[in-house]
């Protein structure tokens, strides 16, 4: 049973907890700010040069064509790009992610594509460790890239990605992340980032009355405008999934160390009642001890 001393110093030490993860949920708060800041600086220009870039893929030209926009009759290879956190305490954040990557990899596209050889790009220490220890191939390692998030890390990745496609090391790319949708909802997203799908572009591009708008007249060349804006699009693209990536891990975070704070402080107070009743019955079995050696010396 413990003892008077031992719950107070384990009453002590959740206090001190309480503290650190108090703290870290005012940190992941300020840092939660700033990353929805930059996500919905980033996210209009983001939509804009997509619906751009999906109508000047959708316009007739059998002439024309770009090494980013090939889809490939056979997909023989396809690069998967993880995003992770540096850190923990997060909850289920990478958890959640790497499992749903992992089955993807694993099971999704070896049944989708048949004979398929998948390699891996990741982001984040905790991805990076994750898929260090499997068999799939890694293309580059990004560890430790949240602390300074910048874009030139983005531009990097996107230049990886592009020179694979236009060489066909691999005919498919895509991308695995936590989506932010509220401080309190995180989900796990994944969608292609190479070949372009210029599918959607038929919702943007239709009159109100039904009829195609198709007919463009391009100036400089449609090829140099496309030249210009694919590349942009693909680094905008990264650059998003990195920034959704980090406010849904400070989100996470926030919840998981303001719920560590709740419980700690639920501890606290089930252990000072656990004290305040040993006390008691230290106290009572002093008194019992007192009346019973007076009695004796009573009689």
């Amino acid at each position: 049973m413990a003892t008077l001393r031992d719950i107070r110093q384990r009453i002590s030490a959740v206090k001190n907890t309480a503290k650190i993860t108090s703290a870290m949920k005012m940190v992941a708060a300020a840092k939660l700010r700033r990353a929805q800041e930059a996500i919905m600086a980033a996210r209009p220009y983001t939509l804009k040069l997509s619906e751009i870039l999906t109508n000047l893929a959708s316009a007739s030209d059998e002439d024309f064509f770009h090494p980013l926009l090939r889809k490939p009759k056979t997909v023989k290879s396809i690069a998967v790009v993880v995003v992770s956190s540096d850190r923990g305490l997060c909850g289920s954040f990478n958890a959640n992610l790497l499992k749903a990557a992992n089955n993807h990899i694993e099971k999704t596209l070896p049944a989708q594509f048949p004979g398929v050889k998948i390699s891996v790009l990741p982001i984040g220490k905790r991805a990076v460790s994750f898929f260090g220890k499997r068999s799939i191939p890694i293309i580059q390692e990004y560890p430790d890239i949240f602390a300074k998030l910048d874009f030139s890390t983005a531009f990097d990745i996107a230049s990886i990605i592009t020179d694979g496609f236009i060489n066909e090391k691999f005919d498919k790319v895509e991308i695995f992340g936590n989506e932010f949708r509220s401080i309190i909802k995180q989900e796990v997203k994944y969608h292609s980032l190479l070949p372009l799908d210029s599918s959607k572009s038929e919702q943007t591009t239709k009159h109100q009355d039904g009829e195609m708008n198709n007919d463009y007249i391009f100036e400089p060349s449609r090829g140099e405008i496309m030249n210009e804006l694919l590349p942009k699009f693909l680094n905008l693209q990264v650059w998003t999934a990195l920034l959704e990536s980090n406010a849904a891990e400070q989100a996470a975070r926030m919840m998981a160390m303001d719920n560590a704070t709740t419980n700690a402080r639920d501890l606290i107070r089930a252990l000072q009642l656990q004290y305040n009743k040993a006390r008691q019955a230290s106290i009572t079995k002093e008194m019992l001890e007192i009346v019973g050696g007076a009695e004796a010396l009573r009689k």
